[in-house]
């Protein structure tokens, strides 16, 4: 008898058991290869506000060459963008961002008469459930994490677990115009104020090789404003509107003057003479506003991707666009493809390196 009748005679099959060959003694098990594993590619993606529509048309461009990021790492409107493309709900995303006209930007801006800023963002939450509730971070097809930064200590927070929508919401809460949004007994504001581009997050989420987006590399934008005063921003006009109702309820509204220096404009955005500040063609709030973060946010992304920088950087050209006019996210995409496709070649060369090294 041999050994294998022997042994199927003193140990019968199970019936209803996985059954595992057992080899004679003195046999080595053979190893199978381990199949080659290609370099990990992340993706990260800046903040820049409606420039961010923008990443969608890079994140379809490497699709469509068959590059597939194995992590996102998002800051703000990164932090948006990327967030529905870990989810599989960019295309959701997409036809929400075609959608938008100045009224429905508008519409979408709950103005708080008290509160840590001046739009409470809760429409905004409502929308972003629409196709993300419930979601979880760690549950996620595509590894993802988004940036905020720290209320109190300007601590730099990588969000990698929990409800997705409330890592995207902390990501893009802008000073004063978000309330900072609680997590886990923190007050947390927007990333751009720590890590605009956020490669160094990329990295630490195990990319061999980091594919970032910077909406604001394009030289026409550093320092400058974008909007034209003939035609206001829909969004600038909102929080213009929003500091005068403001002023409007609150103790001071009895000092008159006060509130015009605030605002700078009527709140349908027209310039208002009665409401500039003491020297002619002095900005309202809004606008002061705006321009500062843009210029704080090129300085910062400067800084960091010097110390941190990517294997490749792609940079729409987006200068013609406001940092609020979402309404214009059909330019905005069509941009951030091409950039991406003027990229391809130093993409793939990148990844050929990289292949190389793991």
């Amino acid at each position: 008898m041999t050994w294998e009748a022997a042994l199927n005679a003193a140990f019968p099959r199970p019936p209803d058991h996985v059954w595992q060959e057992i080899r004679p003694p003195g046999t080595v098990e053979p190893v199978r290869p381990v199949a080659p594993r290609g370099p990990r590619i992340g993706l990260a993606l800046g903040g820049g506000s409606a420039r961010g529509w923008a990443h969608i048309g890079v994140i379809r461009a490497l699709e469509e060459a068959g590059i597939h990021p194995d992590v996102v790492a998002g800051c703000s409107i990164g932090a948006v963008v990327g967030g529905c493309y870990a989810a599989a709900k960019l295309d959701a995303l997409a036809e929400f961002a075609l959608s938008l006209t100045k009224r429905r930007v508008v519409g979408l801006l709950d103005v708080r008469l008290s509160g840590s800023g001046l739009i409470g963002g809760d429409r905004l939450r409502r929308r972003l459930e629409t196709d993300l509730a419930d979601r979880r971070i760690e549950g996620l097809p595509v590894r993802f994490a988004s940036v905020a930064t720290e209320l109190g200590t300007g601590h730099e927070v990588w969000l990698t677990r929990g409800g997705l929508v409330e890592a995207v919401r902390a990501s893009y809460a802008l000073p004063g115009i978000f309330p900072p949004v609680p997590l886990d007994g923190r007050l947390l504001m927007d990333g751009t104020l720590v890590n605009p581009v956020p490669v160094t997050l990329a990295r630490a989420m195990g990319a061999d090789l980091v594919i970032c987006v910077n909406l604001n590399c394009d030289p026409r934008v550093r320092g400058g404003t974008v909007v034209a005063p003939e035609a206001p921003d829909p969004v600038e006009a909102a929080v213009a509107g929003a500091a005068e109702v403001r002023r409007r309820w609150s103790l001071l509204h009895t000092v008159r003057g006060a509130g015009r220096r605030i605002a700078g404009r009527r709140p349908d955005g027209r310039r208002d003479e009665g409401m500039r500040a003491d020297h002619p063609g002095t900005p309202g709030i809004a606008r002061v506003m705006f321009d500062a973060f843009n210029i704080t946010q090129d300085r910062i992304s400067r800084a960091r991707l010097e110390r941190d920088p990517p294997d490749v950087s792609i940079g729409p050209t987006l200068a013609g666009m406001g940092l609020f006019e979402f309404h214009r996210a059909a330019e905005a995409i069509a941009l951030g493809h091409q950039a991406a496709r003027a990229a391809l070649p130093r993409i793939r060369a990148a990844l050929e390196g990289a292949s190389a090294r793991t």
